[in-house]
């Protein structure tokens, strides 16, 4: 039997059944139930948000024989045939076909009437990527098809379309599905292929994918082949390349205490462990930005949904640094990304950022020390 990959195997199959799009979904679903579908549609957002499955289940709900609220029943001759290669759904890659004679082949075929379905639905993948002469040839048609065809465009880079394609379009914008549905996403599938997980893990799988389904359940499927069936903190770690928290928080503590030794003693020892230094800068970026979080937002728990034993440890951490230490350091790991891009010794890069973190920080302090002594003069009346 041919193997699926987890997000092949679990893509939805119908409206309910789709995650974090909930205000799409239920217009999409008015719009069929109330006859009031558009002739053409534009989905954006980023990869993984699910713009593609909602388009197929949108193009068999609208030629569903036996719909019922706005469902497809899956059970008449478009549904059964929209399974496999339905050519009355045309999907189309626009990165490989995005030149004017490509959109002129499109335009010919949009002559011929569907052949089992009510409409013709055309599928255009990242759409951004057509010439501007393909573009130019499409407008026409996308502004008046013929009665039986419905254009769905989708991208992901939306700022590149011509604002006459996106004037001719009902926009959509895909969300970024939350940590918390991405989990309960996760719990259901591991359940559902009886895979043991702790929720740890499930927690550092769904922060790892960002958003996007398809990314969380990629490395989910990447940890499942790793750990044999049985999925662990630390199995999430080694699979993603990605540091601990622990470390993080260790890492933080020396800049905060100004330990030169330990700092450059837990850096060789990620080394020696072959970890990826850009992956490192990227990965205590983000654990700053948490601890800026936890200091400074009372709902900070349920913003970050960390487990408990991870927060309750940043929290100690936090509350010990300054504002303005944790600005500083924020800034200095974040503009490292691009020259990590450049440099071919990631390793002393960050080790020279992560100590004049510590010389930055002991200048400061003896800047603000002597004016401190000036004002004090001049409030005494020592200096004229």
């Amino acid at each position: 039997m041919e193997h699926l990959s987890l997000y092949r195997k679990f893509r939805p199959q119908t409206f309910d059944e789709v995650i974090g799009q909930n205000h799409i979904v239920t217009t999409l679903k008015n719009q069929i139930i109330n006859n009031q579908t558009s002739h053409a549609y534009l989905f954006a957002g980023t990869r993984g948000t699910g713009k593609t499955s909602i388009a197929k289940i949108f193009a068999r709900a609208i030629n569903c024989e036996n719909l019922h609220n706005g469902i497809p029943c899956g059970k008449c001759v478009p549904c059964q045939s929209a399974k496999s290669d339905n050519i009355d759904i045309i999907e189309i890659d626009a990165a490989s076909n995005n030149g004017v004679d490509n959109i002129r082949d499109l335009k010919e075929s949009i002559i011929y009437p569907p052949s089992i379905s009510k409409y013709k639905v055309y599928i255009i993948d990242e759409v951004h990527m057509l010439s501007e002469s393909a573009f130019n040839a499409l407008l026409k048609t996308l502004e008046e098809p013929p009665s039986y065809v419905i254009f769905i465009l989708a991208t992901t880079e939306v700022q590149k379309l011509p604002q006459t394609i996106l004037s001719r379009c009902v926009r959509f914008d895909f969300k970024l599905v939350p940590i918390k549905t991405l989990e309960e996403h996760l719990k259901k599938i591991f359940n559902s292929i009886n895979v043991t997980v702790e929720d740890s893990a499930v927690n550092l799988i769904a922060s790892l994918g960002e958003g996007s389904v398809r990314d969380t359940l990629s490395i989910a499927e990447s940890c499942i082949a790793f750990s044999n069936n049985t999925i662990t903190y630390d199995n999430v770690l080694e699979v993603a390349g990605i540091t601990s928290k622990d470390i993080l928080l260790n890492i933080c503590s020396y800049i905060n205490n100004k330990d030169t030794k330990n700092l450059l003693t837990t850096l060789s020892e990620i080394s020696s462990k072959g970890k990826n230094f850009a992956q490192l800068n990227k990965d205590l970026t983000s654990f700053v930005r948490d601890l800026s979080i936890i200091k400074n937002c009372d709902n900070s728990r349920e913003l970050l949904s960390l487990p408990t034993d991870i927060f309750d440890k940043m929290y100690t951490l936090a509350i010990t640094i300054d504002n303005k230490n944790l600005i500083r350091i924020l800034s200095k790991l974040s503009s490292l990304e691009q020259e990590f891009r450049y440099t071919t010794d990631a390793k002393s890069l960050l080790e020279i950022t992560l100590l004049s973190l510590l010389e930055e920080d002991d200048r400061i302090e003896k800047l603000e020390g002597r004016l401190n002594e000036l004002i004090n003069k001049i409030n005494s009346g020592e200096c004229p």
